[in-house]
C-alpha cells in the first residue's frame, strides 16, 4: 500500500530581498532524496496544459516528463539534488548572459519561476501516492514589483489527480470557497493578483484542482476540515487514522465535519 503523506516541502527563504536580478533562495524539506528543478520564464498556458496531461495522458513524476509536457516552453532551467531529511537552502538565479530583467507587462504569458520537486529514486515513486510537487513562484522585477511569494503549490498524485494546496478549503456543498475570515477587499485583491500574474478565474476553480474525493481512499466524499492548515481532504472513514494532514504534514490540532451523517444521507436521497 502506498504512503499518502506528502514527501515534499518547499518555501522561500528570502521573500523580501528576492528579485529577478538578485535571484531567490529556496528551502527544501523532503522525506526522501529528491530533485529540485527550476524553470525560469515558464509559459502559463503550457503549464496548465501540462497539469491536464498529468490527469488525462501521462504522469509527471520526473523533470523530463514535465519538460516534454511543456514542449520546452521556458527560458532557462537549473537542477539540484536534495538529500532526504535535510533542510537545504538552494540559491537560484538567472545567468547574467540571458539579459532578462523582467517578464513584460501584466497580464503575463510567463511565470517568473516554476519549482518542481520529484523523487530521485525510481523505487520511491512506487512507495508514495504523491509523486511530485509544482510550485508557482512570483518574483518581482523592474516592471512588476509585487513582493516575492508562492502563488500556488500543486501536489501531483500517482493516480493522475492533482490538488492545489491553497484552494482546498471547501464548503458543505463541496464548492471551493475562501475562508470565512477573509474580507471582501482581501478576496478582491487576491483575485486581482492572480489575474495580473496570468491566472484566469476558471483556472483557479477547475474541478481537478478541487477534488471532491478523499485523497486517501479516493472513494468517500471529503467532509473534514483539518486545523490549523484548513485542508479539507479526508472522508469520514479516513479522518480517524491521521494525526498529521496528508497534504501538508502539519499536525492536526482539531478538526470538524462540514456536514453531519444525516445531512449526507439526505443529500444522497436527493441525488437522482
Amino acid at each position: 500500500m502506498k504512503q499518502v503523506k506528502n514527501p515534499f516541502g518547499l518555501e522561500i527563504t528570502n521573500p523580501s530581498s528576492a528579485s529577478i536580478t538578485t535571484g531567490i533562495t529556496l528551502t527544501t524539506d523532503c522525506l526522501e532524496d529528491s530533485l529540485l528543478t527550476c524553470y525560469w520564464g515558464c509559459s502559463v498556458q503550457k503549464l496548465y496544459e501540462a497539469l491536464q496531461k498529468h490527469v488525462s495522458c501521462f504522469r509527471i513524476s520526473t523533470p523530463q516528463a514535465l519538460e516534454d509536457a511543456l514542449y520546452s516552453e521556458y527560458l532557462y532551467q537549473e537542477q539540484y539534488f536534495i538529500k532526504k531529511d535535510s533542510k537545504e537552502e538552494i540559491y537560484c538565479q538567472l545567468p547574467s548572459d540571458t539579459k532578462i530583467e523582467d517578464f513584460g507587462t501584466v497580464p503575463r504569458s510567463r511565470y517568473p519561476l516554476i519549482a518542481l520537486l520529484t523523487l530521485a529514486d525510481e523505487d520511491d515513486r512506487e512507495i508514495y501516492d504523491i509523486i511530485s510537487m509544482v510550485s508557482v513562484i512570483h518574483i518581482p522585477d523592474k516592471t512588476y514589483k509585487l513582493s516575492c511569494r508562492i502563488l500556488y503549490q500543486y501536489l501531483l498524485l500517482a493516480q493522475g489527480q492533482f490538488h492545489d494546496l491553497k484552494q482546498l478549503f471547501m464548503s458543505a456543498n463541496n464548492n471551493s470557497t475562501p475562508s470565512s475570515s477573509t474580507s471582501p477587499e482581501e478576496k478582491s485583491t487576491d483575485r486581482s493578483l492572480l489575474e495580473k500574474a496570468g491566472l484566469s478565474e476558471s483556472e483557479v476553480e477547475s474541478p481537478e484542482e478541487t477534488s471532491k474525493d478523499c485523497v486517501v481512499c479516493q472513494n468517500g466524499p471529503v467532509n473534514w476540515v483539518l486545523l490549523p492548515c484548513r485542508h479539507t481532504c479526508l472522508c469520514d472513514g479516513c479522518v480517524r487514522y491521521f494525526q498529521q494532514c496528508p497534504m501538508c504534514r502539519q499536525f492536526v490540532q482539531e478538526s470538524f465535519a462540514l456536514c453531519s451523517q444525516k445531512e449526507q444521507e439526505k443529500d444522497k436521497l436527493k441525488t437522482p
